[in-house]
């Protein structure tokens, strides 16, 4: 069974960073796509970051291309969302989800594992 489990949240100023870590239980790590999505309350959970199984190819949401950056190291089973400039709209539950499809994907159907959420409030 995978297991993953999100840290790194917290309340944090407009403008200011905070970096998000998702470390996965398992052998595989390496063969799944690793994606980050939000879920603000009252919204639907939304796309945030998705990355390849090497690392290779990354493809973010366009509220957070070139403020978000998502990494990951196959060594210690653990993928990242550095966030940077955080704005309020960013507030949400981050949940991290593991993919075993080949290619990457944005839609929340395409993750078969999913973590329990970190909270990130940025005030204003």
């Amino acid at each position: 069974q995978v297991q993953l489990v999100e840290s790194g949240g917290g309340l944090v100023q407009a403008g200011g960073s905070l970096r998000l870590s998702c470390a996965v239980s398992g052998r595989t790590f390496s063969s799944y796509v690793m994606g980050w999505f939000r879920q603000a309350p009252g919204k639907e959970r939304e796309f945030v970051a998705v990355i390849s199984q090497s690392g290779g190819r990354t493809y973010y949401a366009d509220s957070v291309k070139g403020r978000f950056t998502i990494s990951r190291d196959n060594a210690k089973n653990t993928v990242y969302l550095q966030m940077s400039r955080l704005k309020p709209e960013d507030t949400a539950v981050y949940y991290c989800a593991a993919s075993d499809y080949l290619v990457i994907h944005t839609t929340t159907a395409k993750y078969r594992y999913w973590g329990q959420g970190t909270q990130v409030t940025v005030s204003s």
